[in-house]
């Protein structure tokens, strides 16, 4: 199912679409997007999505994304997995939060389920942030093992204190595990936005360049052959990611404990706050005798 002309004619950053080597499969994403995986050299897995115009994190896409993976787990030789965009502008422009809020089982069946798998996938995983990644779009690149941002173009934030948005357990946890303390309050609090320099610096991704230049470090860091079994025969990538990551991926395997604890917050906060009241009132009593 092909894309829209827009989508036809952006790509991500300025690789040419010959250097991603050959067509392994597609998936839709909807009626206009698509994934497309291809594989630029031996065990290295280029997924890359356009679904117009920003690449919404929406029901659709994150199935697609973990079908890619699926496909690629059981179908192919263990390798590496580079994700990127197809829209020259966007990796992603985070979640549509219409559809997060009102389509059923959003976040438990589609998009924690897509950060759980990228976060234990047992395979090395790099995001390759050809364009701007907001909000949930950076949260999606934090849950792969490595993120290389173009240099040249994109900002990296996370804008929920302007959109006046909490954040769930998930979505705070992984930057805790990830990031300085120091910049995890910046992202938050702050919704500061990174070039990628300034995100480089930061801790926040670990590269700089495009799709040649994660190639290099993809065999600079022997990449590949951490996918394989070790010497005792198992292959343990992705139960070492699990262990390592054992807070974020808890948050998003218990979906359901989320609501018990919002409620018991939201009754803890009314009933300081009626306490508060009845303090300033009684002094304001007070100051007026």
């Amino acid at each position: 199912m092909a894309p829209d002309a827009t989508v036809k004619r952006e790509r991500a950053g300025s690789d040419n679409t010959s250097k991603r080597g050959e067509v392994l499969f597609e998936l839709p994403i909807g009626a206009k997007g698509k994934v497309v995986t291809t594989r630029p050299k031996p065990n290295v897995y280029l997924i890359t999505f356009a679904s117009g115009p920003d690449n919404r994190l929406t029901s659709p896409f994150c199935q697609a994304l973990l079908l890619a993976l699926d496909i690629i787990e059981t179908r192919y030789e263990p390798g590496v997995v580079i994700t990127t965009s197809g829209i020259e502008k966007f990796y992603s422009n985070g979640l549509d939060l219409e559809h997060a809020s009102f389509t059923p089982g959003f976040f438990p069946n589609s998009l924690y389920a897509l950060w759980r798998r990228l976060l234990t996938y047992p395979m090395p995983t790099i995001a390759l942030l050809n364009g701007h990644a907001f909000a949930g779009a950076l949260m999606l690149a934090m849950m792969h093992d490595y993120r290389m941002m173009n240099p040249h173009k994109g900002y990296l934030c996370l804008n929920e204190v302007e959109l006046g948005v909490p954040l769930r357990p998930p979505m705070t946890s992984v930057f805790r595990q990830k990031v300085s303390p120091q910049t995890y309050r910046k992202l938050v609090l702050e919704a500061a936005r990174y070039k990628a320099l300034e995100a480089f610096k930061e801790g926040i991704v670990d590269w700089l360049g495009g799709l040649d230049d994660a190639l290099t470090y993809v065999d600079e860091l022997k990449l590949v052959q951490k996918a394989g079994k070790g010497m005792s025969g198992k292959q343990v990538y992705g139960d070492l990611k699990r262990e390592m990551w054992r807070e974020t991926v808890g948050y998003l395997e218990n979906f359901g404990a989320e609501d018990g604890r919002d409620f018991t917050i939201q009754a803890r906060r009314l009933q300081e706050r009626h306490v508060a009241e009845g303090k300033v009132k009684a002094w304001e009593m007070k100051a007026k005798l």
